[in-house]
């Protein structure tokens, strides 16, 4: 029965995480039947829910994740996010730091990868945002990890991205370009800038950028291709043969 109950959890957390949402919920009612008192099971469903607008079902099954296993991260951040979402801050805040200090006490140290993990919740409801075409909501939650997370420069280009899916290229041009000011050796957001840069006809701004990568990276294949582009499009004249 054990083991039958793990690989029906094993094939919910991998409908779950391809986005078959339908399957996911199918199988974790089927485990909740079966009185599982996995806490994953819990977190899932409150995800779902979340999804499907149902967030007073959201928070019931953050809760009781949490009654499962106080130390639960992934649920803590889920529910902090979802009460912050609703406008609900003090409380988020309250559940969030008493169950990061039951995780610092029975781990006698604080969690330094704490703010990480919270960026990383952030960014996976972004992705669920955007997946269903709810990209200000994404934006909001991209903008809430980047405050949070060291990883600046990858996170600064996907709200670049959510800014192009708004219709704001302009803002996603002002932002790449302070990103490559503060980060010059960064190719990948060179090559997103220079693209953006031409599909909103500033072309030569954007053979610019694109020549700025060849001068760090003469290989570069993604520069190289753009390069092509610009030239057999007839808008530009390049110097060099590439």
């Amino acid at each position: 029965m054990r083991a039958m109950a793990d690989e029906m959890l094993t094939e919910a957390r991998e409908a779950f995480l391809k986005g078959d949402d339908r399957t996911a919920e199918i199988l974790l009612q089927q485990l909740l039947l079966q009185n599982s008192r996995h806490p994953e099971v819990h977190q899932m469903l409150a995800t779902l829910c979340y999804n499907q607008g149902k967030f007073s079902k959201a928070i019931q099954h953050f809760k009781r994740a949490l009654e499962i296993d106080p130390t639960y991260t992934d649920a803590s951040v889920g529910l902090s996010i979802i009460l912050n979402d609703l406008g609900k801050y003090e409380e988020g805040k309250k559940i969030f730091q008493e169950a990061q200090e039951r995780l610092d006490k029975a781990k006698g140290r604080p969690d330094p990868w704490v703010d990480e993990k919270i960026a990383s919740k952030h960014e996976e409801l972004a992705d669920l945002y955007s997946q269903y075409k709810r990209h200000q909501e994404a934006l909001e939650q991209l903008l809430k990890a980047q405050k949070l997370s060291s990883r600046k420069p990858e996170i600064s280009m996907r709200i670049a991205d959510t800014f192009v899916q708004l219709g704001e290229s302009n803002r996603a041009v002002k932002d790449l370009r302070l990103l490559v000011r503060e980060y010059p050796h960064l190719t990948t957001a060179r090559l997103k800038l220079g693209l953006i840069l031409y599909n909103s006809n500033n072309v030569a701004e954007a053979v610019e950028q694109w020549e700025n990568v060849l001068v760090r990276d003469p290989e570069n294949p993604e520069a190289l291709r753009y390069l092509k582009m610009a030239q057999a499009a007839g808008i530009t004249t390049l110097g060099a043969s590439y």
